[in-house]
Formats: C-alpha cells, structure tokens, sequence
C-alpha cells in the first residue's frame, strides 16, 4: 500500500468540510461552496436565535418579577410552539408550489444537489431550502409540540437566578446562560427547521425521522434532573450532580459533533442490553424482539420478588425464574438439527428423524426439568433450615465460598489447556503439535477431549448448586420488600446460569472479600448486600477485560503505525509525538470509552482515538443473517456451516474458545475460505452465534490478510517448538489461535490440463471412449425409468412393442426450423481445430431447449392418435409421421420416400431396456451410418446389459440372454448412440480439439443435422451432455492414474462418477444442487485466459481440519464504528481508500468485509444459530 493513499479524496474533502459546520450548529448552512445571495444566511441566522428570543421574553418578565418562573416556561413554550407550527406550515405551503428552477453547472458532482438559484427571500424555492420540512403529517405537529417543551423547559432550566442559586458566581452565570442558550438553539433548530446529518450515525436510512429527536432528547435529560431537584430538596447528591449537568450542558455541541451521544435508536437498545446483562443478570440477545421481551419478562421477574411475603418463596421464586429465563426456549427444533448433524451417516436410518427430534427434544427436557427440581430442592432446604450467621471463616456460607475458589481454579486451568496458547502468551504443552491430519488431530487430542468433558460437567451441574447454596445461606435474604435485595439476587439467582463462568468469578471474588474483610464499619460490608456487591463486581469485571482490550487495541495501532513502512504516513511521526505526550488524556478517552462501554473509534484507524456512541453488542441496526453479497460461492459456506455448527458445539462445550461472551469474535480458515464466527448470546448450556462468510475471490489486500493469518496459525499449529513453553511470536495481533476443529466440507483442489487434454493419444482414445460412455449412460437410463413395469408383470403379459426402424433419409419438417439458434453458429464460426476456446458467457446450449410445443421427430399429431386408437389410420399416414431429417423436401417428390416396415423385438423382455420411442429415428444418412456402426462396442454393450441391476436374479438371467441376442435392440441403441456421437463431435468423426472439448463440455456444440435432432429431445441432449463430461474425467483419470485393464475396471469407474460424482459446470444449478447434498466429489473443466491454460476443479467432501482463532473484540469494535462514520458521515466509500487497505496486525480488509452489509461485503450470513452445549 502505498503511504500517499489518501484519507478522503479531492472532492470528499470538499463535501465533509460543508458538513462538519452544519452538524456543528444543528443545520444552518453557512459554507454552502457557491456564493449565495445575503439573506440566505440573514435567514438562517434569524431561524436559529429565534427560540433564544422568544425565551428571553420570559426570562426578562421572570427577572423583573412579573411572572413566576412556571409561567415563564409556559409562556416561552407557548410562543416557541405557534413559531414552529408557522414554520412546518410555511414548508407545507412551499413545497405546493412549483417553481422553475435553474441549477448552475458545476464540475463538483457533490456540490450539485446544494446550489439553486434564488429569486427573492421569500420565494418558494428560498423556502424549500431553508426549511425542508417534515414527511409525515404526524411528526410535523409532533416536532412542533416538542419544540414547545423544548423552549419552555429549557427557559425554566437557564433562568439566570436559578444558575446563581448553584453557583453563587455571576460570571459563571453569564458563561452558563450564553452558552447554555446556544445549546438550546442548535437543539431547537435541528428538531424544527433543518435536520443535520449527524457523526452518530446508527441506520442507514432515517425511515421514521428519529434523527430530528436525538438533541432535544438529551436536553430533556438534563433538565429532569433540575425538575427532580426542584421536587425532591434538600439531597446533596441530587444537588452536585445537577451542578456537574449545568456544566456538561455546555458541552453538548461537541458531545453531538464528535459522535459521542448515541442517536435514539441505539440509546434504547444499548440501555435496555446494559440493565438486563448487569442489573437483570441476563444476556444481550440476538434479536431486537428477544431482547425486548426477555427485558420485560426480566424487569417483572425483579418486581414481582419484591412484593413476595416469604423469604423461602422469594428464594424459590428467584431460582426457578432464573434458570427457566436462562434456557433456549424459543426454537428447541433448531437445536435438535445442528445437534444431530454431527452423527448423520450416509445409509438411512432406522429411525425416523420425527422420532429422533422428539427423543432428543424428551431427554432435553427431562435433564433441564430434573436440574430445575434440584435446584428447588437445594434452595429451599439450605435457606429454610440452615442457621444464618455472621460471616466468619468457620461459618457455612464460608467453607462453600472455599469450594467456589477451588471451583474457580480447577475450571480456569482445565479451560486454558483446551487451546494452543495459555493467557495467548505462552504455548500449551499439553496441545498436540505439528498436526496435519484429521485421524492425528483426534489421536493427540483424546486425553485434551476427557478433560474438556470434566470441566463441562463441573461448570453445568456442580457450580451452579455451589453457587445456589452460597445464595441461600446469604442473610441478606431476610430483609424482605428491599429494592436492592430483589435486585440484587435475582440478577445472582439469574447469573448462576445466564453465564456459570462469570458469575463463579464473582461469586468467589465476593466470597474472598467477606473473608478479607471483616470489619463492619466499611462502606463494603454497611451499605451493600451480597446481591449489590456481586452486581457491583460483575461490572468492575466487565469494564476491566473491555479496558484492557481497548488498551491493547490503542496500543497495537500506535506501534502499527510507527513499525510498519506500509502503514507510514507523512503524518504518522507526529500523531505518535503527540499521543506519547498526550498519554495521559489518551488514558482519559480510553476509561471514558470503558465507562460507556462503546468503541474506541481510531479516526480512518489513525492513531487519533475518539469515543464513539454506545451501541448494541452486534453493532448494527438490521437483523441477524439477512443481508450477504451472496455469489456462486456462497453455497461453500452453506454446505459448511451445519457441520461447524457441531464441531463447535464439541469446542464450546470443552472451553476451546476460551471465555463465551456475548460481542466476543472469532475468525476460521481453510484453504481459501475465511470464516467470521460472532456470539450474539449466551444461555445454560447454549450459545447463539452468527456465521459469516468471506469471498473467495481475493482481491490484493485480502490475500496479504489471509497470508498474515496462515502465517499465524502456521506457526501455532504446525511449527515444532524447541521450548517447552514457547512464547506466542504474533501477540501483538488481533488474532490469537484457539484450536483446530475437524468439520467435514469440501476441499478445493485446481489442477492444470495442459499436457493431457491436449495430447493426440488422449484426445484419439477420448473418440472410442465416448461411445462406451453413451452406451454405459443411456443403457442405466432406460434400466431405470420410471414407466417401465416390473420383469415378472411383464412376463406375464406377454406383449408384443411395434418398432418403427430409422428411415434413410431426413427431410427437415418446417416446425423444426426454429432449432437452431444462429447464436451456436456464431460461439462455432471460427476454426473448430483451434485450440483456443472462443466459448462466450451466457451461451450456453442448454438454455436454448424448446418447450413441449415444439414438434418432436417421430411424434404422431394428435388426430391421427385417436384414429390410430380406433383403427381407422392408414398405414401411409404412420410412415409420413416419423419422417424427419434435413433438408426439406418438395412435396411433390415424397411419394418417392422408401417406407419401412414395422419390426418387432425377437424378446418379449427387450422393451425393459428400450430406447424412449421419439429416440429411436436417426438423421444421420444411411450410408455414413452403415460404415460409422463397425465402431459400436458390440462387447462393451453386451457386458453392460449383464451388469444391470434388474438383470441380477435367476429368473431375470434367461430373458437377459434373450434381450443380448435382440437384433432389433441393438440396431436401435446403435443408431442413437451414433446419432449422439455424430451431434458431439461431428460428422466428419475427426479427432476433437481441446478447445472443441471445452466448448461442448460448457453445452455449446457444433452446428449439425444431429445437433438440431438431438436438440428437440432434452433429456437425450442432457444424457449425451452428461456422456461427454464422464469421458472427459475419464480421459484425464486415465492419463493420471493409468488406463483402464478391462471392462469391469470401466464399468466400475462409470459406476463411481454416477453415484459418487457430479461432473458439469460451477455455474450449473445442479452443481449447487450436488453441493448442499453433499455429493462426494464434483469436477468442472474451465480456461484460464490470463495463463492460457486448461484447468480441472476437483471438489472432495472429507473431514479437514479448520483452524480457529480469536479476535480483540475492541478491534472489531473500533473498526467497525469507524467503518459506520466514514462511509454513513463522511460518504467515504472509495475502494481503494485508506482505511481499507491490508494491515497485517489488525486486519483491516477482513473486518471491513465481515461488517454488516451494505457497509460491508460478506457473502454469506446465517441465521442466529443456536448451539447447544449439552
């Protein structure tokens, strides 16, 4: 990458600089980037101060005593609203009206949309640009009411005798209220006159005008706060901090521009995410209607304990409800069908899947039912007849505390030797090493797997009852109808199995803390109950692991940026000079990022770190899984993702990924797929996880980026190791490997043809192999189909099949016309001995296949149907019914024909295996027929007639040797086979080209009588298509792996590519079709222009090993929100710009990709795929 690349280009520079002022002060356009006339911006500037006018106007009656400071707020949003309603009406009024309008021609394709040519300040189009007004009738009076409260409340809220009150400082007065009334009018200008597109930015598109709410939103916060001040005196706290928010109100602009404060949208679901993962004790969810109704049923779970009489009803009731909210509950079916993916077998089972589902779905159930009775059980025996006592060292309570330590220790350890590295610092010496093979893998990992099945039962069944025992001892239980109390413990009841892990940790932390510290008199052991102080250090734990990642994060791009000569820029000595000098406000921005819990943007991922809005744990706004760049290999990943779906079930469960957090992100690699694996929530013995899939065209910065991950899980998983505990080489990156997961998928192996496809004695044993392969091909077709009767039925009824023999000659019938498509002609126009394929896209010739309209050769017309049913057709008239052929013949000359006569097979059995009756007519003349029948493999066809299944029991054996001894059969399977032949290759039976075999492999064949004959039968062109392609990977089977000794060699490799093999084009709907069945083995044929050679794809379904490692969840963060403000804000969505080149430690490209679309590209997306851990 180049270090000139810029950060937003020429003319994007441009469009950000006029934005940036018109964020700044809520939507006055100031700097328009065309010379407008004066009053345009005498307009603005009088829209803008209007509310601080009509304001003053109460103020100035309040201060002189004329009106108590209540009126003042009503008589200010009084004003305040008939000045909006005037406004939104004036737009409603404008826009009514049309207006010609002139725009001035301008080389900045941006700045278009901005200039008009005005005619006076009053005119319609002056209006219209002033104030665009509102798309809803509804929001208009909406808006309008708003701004009212908005102007009255902010009155009551900037009176100047109240800021004396706080503060006791007239200057601070003055400072307060000047300021404080720009605050207010940017407000009151964004809600009413003009919206500003604003740095947080959270959806794409602004559907229901939510943008206009998010300013006077927060306005409304801080002056609440003075209203609860008013109301409830005499509260220093309330007090200090209405002082603190007098102060920050000032700020807000800066807050608003630099993208701190979230947009309503986000504020909701962020805040209901925070109060049900740390007040409620639940999880973030993966959808916005879960998360909705789990913060409901939570919120009322709280409430309703409070109001519970019995300290033993209150324990039962939070322990039952906390574990019933932990659990999957909304689609067990899901589960049971990833679940059962990993035991799938390829013969049918004996039971059926329904049975399955419900034995599995029973024995789910009767676990859950049988752990909840349990838990019951515990709870209230404990809490019931258990002495309550102080907390001392011998006391109950306490030698269970000394069991959840031991907990505590024995699962870390027995989690951290699941994966690779310990801490992602120092190698596991316990890992397998240098694994390159599935069978190896699970030989060295057996003794890792035992343990992963120890720690999965002690943190599903015993920490959990360790845990509720703790609870139930607690004195803190006797205290009924406390507020802290129903809040504090059911979050603990709730986090015993919401998140085992976490809450053991703090369960123990707060367990050695009552033993640390035993004085009463502190704050600690005063004021907060076990409930509090485990909620209390629940979000200590959660802010320290996002401080320490954010650090770490901040880190790698400083040092990123100052090592690494690609990522140099001319600015980059002095960003970093200034972060080391200013470290300490660094610090301050990443604790105040920690404290909100909201990314840490690095501004075009520079070293320039800025807070951005708080948003939900999935970062974007749409549903899980349903957007994705989907393409041809979007169907990889599709086949893929069930099976790792269960091998990371198995991971899950043994604490290979380390802690499961909700937000937490891995990343996958196998040859050249790249797998983004996000955990979107967390349960009792479940995780719910978005899988996401990467292109497989790799562009220049993707493949540095995949290069840098091989080179990391190289040197985790396959690279020996001298020491025992070897320090891991790539710390400093995003990505520390976890483990290998073997999943069963396909591997992709490309090879070059060159030297075989193009060999003379290839493409000579290519001729006389291809009609073995359409004798192999159309004898297993007519054995199977579908109308043919039983052997024994057909025995019995003795039935004789009139056969029409294949006329001399072929006169074209005028319905046959159509046929030909002139498009073959032109893909065959050039040299068909050429070598170099001219095959265009989009042409392929089995599109061209007419309906069912088109008259088939060989067909009689309807009518003469029903006279042939009631015998009254002539003899003549059958004859001209199968004539066909080409060219057309005069009419006057066709009493000349030569008719044959109707045969009949010499066996009763011939028609098991006979050609459909529409197949049985030729157009190839009778003399080239006679000589080209000496090259039908009469033996071949001979041998394959005794392989066919419904010839393998005793009685089928006798009429085989009649149907092998059928002339009549014969001849006809020799003239279609033939006619195939001829359609394929030509008439002129010359060797084939390797260009005329990619052509006619891609469904393109040459012009021919036999073309047009085959083309009016679809099932025979696709069967002969088929032949074509078996003789292809036939020919380069041979030449790989050697000839063919004899028949049964032959027959059993055709036998394999048709039951084991899809042999076509990657573009084919059967291909992906071939694919999501999980054929064993797919091969294309394709052409490499760039290289100009011949290339085979060759697709095998095996158990390969996926390596797995995990993100810095701060890195994904960051880049992402500074992926939404570059591309929603500044609208800079050029390919090739700074932010989205190749960064061998952050790995930019891919985290740009794996966002959410259409700011990123991913091309595939799943569902939110629950994975149970049972």
């Amino acid at each position: 990458m180049s270090p000139d690349v810029p950060l937003l280009n020429d003319y994007k520079q441009d469009f950000f600089l006029k934005r940036l002022p018109q964020t700044i002060l809520g939507g006055p356009r100031l700097k328009l980037g065309y010379c407008a006339p004066p009053y345009i911006y005498v307009n603005q500037i009088i829209l803008f101060l209007m509310p601080w006018v009509l304001g003053g106007i109460g103020t100035v009656l309040y201060q002189l005593g004329i009106l108590e400071d209540y009126y003042t707020a009503a008589l200010s949003g009084g004003l305040m609203l008939v000045a909006a309603l005037v406004i939104q009406f004036t737009s409603i009024k404008a826009k009514t009206k049309s207006v010609t309008v002139e725009r001035i021609l301008t080389r900045d394709i941006l700045a278009e949309e901005d200039e008009h040519e005005f005619t006076s300040c009053a005119s319609a189009e002056t209006v219209r640009f002033l104030i665009p007004g509102k798309k809803y009738i509804a929001n208009t009076v909406f808006h309008s009411v708003l701004a009212g409260l908005v102007c009255g409340l902010g009155t009551w809220y900037l009176l100047p005798s109240r800021i004396t009150w706080l503060y006791g400082c007239t200057g601070g007065t003055v400072t307060l209220f000047i300021f404080g009334w720009i605050t207010l009018c940017i407000g009151e200008y964004s809600l009413i006159v003009n919206t500003p597109t604003e740095t947080a930015a959270f959806q794409t598109q602004d559907t229901y005008e939510i943008t206009p709410l998010m300013r006077p939103l927060y306005i409304f916060f801080f002056v609440s706060v003075d209203l609860a001040h008013r109301l409830i005196k005499n509260t220093p706290a309330l007090q200090h901090m209405n002082q603190i928010l007098h102060i920050l109100f000032i700020f807000l602009p800066f807050l608003w521009a630099f993208g701190t404060l979230p947009p309503p949208d986000a504020l909701f679901l962020w805040a209901m995410e925070q109060v049900l993962e740390f007040g409620l004790g639940g999880s973030s969810m993966s959808t916005h209607l879960r998360l909705l109704v789990m913060f409901i049923i939570s919120t009322g779970t709280a409430v309703t304990s409070y109001f519970i009489p019995s300290t033993v009803g209150v324990v039962l009731f939070m322990t039952g409800l906390g574990f019933l909210l932990s659990l999957n509950l909304s689609d067990p079916n899901f589960v049971f069908k990833h679940s059962m993916t990993r035991n799938r077998v390829e013969t049918k089972a004996q039971t059926s899947p329904r049975a399955l589902e419900r034995q599995f779905l029973w024995k789910e159930f009767l676990l859950h039912v049988i752990v909840l009775v349990l838990a019951l059980l515990e709870a209230s025996l404990l809490h019931h007849f258990a002495g309550f006592s102080q907390i001392s060292k011998s006391s109950s309570q306490a030698v269970v505390g000394y069991i959840l330590m031991l907990l505590l220790i024995i699962l870390w350890i027995l989690r951290e030797i699941q994966s690779v590295f310990i801490l992602g610092i120092f190698r596991n010496p316990f890992y397998p090493k240098d694994v390159l093979t599935v069978t190896v893998f699970l030989g060295k990992q057996a003794k890792l797997l035992r343990a992963g099945i120890v720690r999965r039962i002690l943190l599903t069944l015993v920490s959990p009852f360790a845990m509720i025992a703790f609870l139930s001892l607690d004195n803190s239980l006797q205290r009924l109808h406390s507020v802290s109390v129903s809040i504090g413990f059911t979050r603990a009841f709730r986090m015993v199995w919401q998140n085992t892990e976490n809450a053991l940790l703090e369960t123990a932390i707060v367990s050695a803390l009552h033993l640390l510290i035993s004085s009463k008199d502190l704050w600690w052991n005063r004021n907060l109950n076990t409930g509090m102080r485990l909620l209390l250090v629940g979000i200590i734990r959660d802010r320290l692991i996002q401080f320490i990642s954010k650090l770490q994060f901040a880190i790698t791009v400083l040092l990123a940026s100052w090592k690494e000569k690609k990522q140099h820029r001319t600015t980059t000595t002095t960003l970093c000079i200034l972060n080391v000098i200013f470290f300490p406000f660094v610090l301050v921005i990443i604790v105040f990022s920690t404290l909100l819990s909201s990314p840490l943007l690095p501004l075009f991922t520079l070293p320039v770190f800025l807070v951005g809005f708080p948003r939900p744990t999935r970062s974007w706004p749409g549903a899980v899984g349903t957007a994705a760049c989907v393409c041809e290999d979007t169907i990889y990943y599709d086949q893929m993702v069930p099976r790792l779906t269960a091998a990371l079930q198995t991971a899950m469960a043994g604490g290979c990924l380390g802690l499961l957090l909700p937000g937490s992100h891995y990343l996958g690699r196998f040859q050249d797929r790249l797998i983004w694996i996000m955990i979107l929530e967390r349960g009792y013995t479940y995780c719910c996880i978005n899988i996401k899939g990467l292109e497989l065209q790799e562009t220049s910065c993707h493949t540095a980026e995949a290069r840098t991950v091989d080179e990391i899980f190289e040197g985790a998983f396959e690279q020996e190791y001298s020491k025992v505990c070897s320090l891991n080489e790539h710390f400093g990156n995003v990505l520390t490997p976890c483990t290998i997961l073997p999943v069963k998928l396909y591997s992709d192996a490309r090879n070059v043809l060159s030297g075989i496809i193009d060999s003379h004695e290839n493409l000579k044993s290519f001729k006389g192999d291809l009609i073995k392969v359409l004798v192999f091909i159309l004898l297993q077709y007519c054995s199977k189909r579908p109308s043919k009767q039983n052997f024994h039925k057909t025995e019995s009824k003795g039935e004789t099949s009139l056969i029409v023999l294949p006329p001399s000659s072929c006169p074209r019938s005028p319905e046959d016309t159509h046929s030909f498509n002139s498009q073959t002609f032109n893909d065959w126009s050039d040299d068909i001995f050429d070598d170099e394929p001219t095959v265009q896209k989009g042409k392929n010739r089995l599109n061209d296949l007419p309906g069912t309209t088109i008259h088939l050769p060989g067909s009689v017309d309807s009518q003469k149907i029903d006279n042939l049913s009631t015998g009254t057709i002539s003899e003549n008239s059958l004859y001209k019914a199968v004539m066909l052929g080409y060219p057309a013949i005069d009419k006057g000359k066709q009493g000349s024909m030569a008719y044959i006569s109707l045969t009949e097979f010499s066996s009763l059995h011939s028609h098991l295996v006979s050609l459909p009756e529409e197949w049985r007519s030729s157009c190839v003349p009778n003399s080239r027929m006679k000589e080209m029948s000496s090259l039908f493999p009469e033996e071949w066809y001979q041998f394959v007639l005794s392989q066919l299944e419904c010839f393998h029991s005793e009685m089928a054996s006798a009429a085989l040797e009649e149907i092998s001894k059928d002339k009549v059969l014969k001849d006809f399977y020799v003239h279609t086979v033939m006619t195939c032949y001829f359609g394929l290759l030509g008439i002129d039976n010359m060797v084939p080209t390797p260009g005329h075999i990619l052509r006619v492999y891609g469904g393109v064949l040459p012009w021919s009588s036999a073309l047009d004959w085959l083309t009016i039968k679809p099932e025979l062109f696709q069967l002969a298509l088929k032949a074509f392609r078996y003789t292809l990977k036939l020919m380069v089977d041979k030449a790989s792996l050697g000839p063919t000794e004899d028949f049964e060699a032959l027959n059993s490799c055709l036998e394999e590519y048709e039951s084991d093999w899809y042999i076509g084009l990657v573009s084919d709907e059967k291909w992906k079709e071939a694919v999501l069945q999980e054929k064993p083995c797919l091969f294309s044929l394709g052409y490499d222009p760039n290289m100009g050679v011949y290339t085979g794809r060759v697709l095998t379904l095996q158990e390969e090993l996926i390596q797995v490692g995990k993100l810095n969840t701060e890195a994904v963060r960051g880049q992402w929100a500074n992926l939404s403000w570059e591309l929603l804000y500044a609208t800079n969505d050029d390919e090739e710009r700074y932010s989205i080149q190749a960064h061998p430690l952050l790995l930019r490209n891919l985290t740009v990709q794996a966002a959410e679309p259409p700011l990123g590209y991913p091309i595939y997306s799943s569902e939110p795929l629950p994975v149970c851990q049972c």
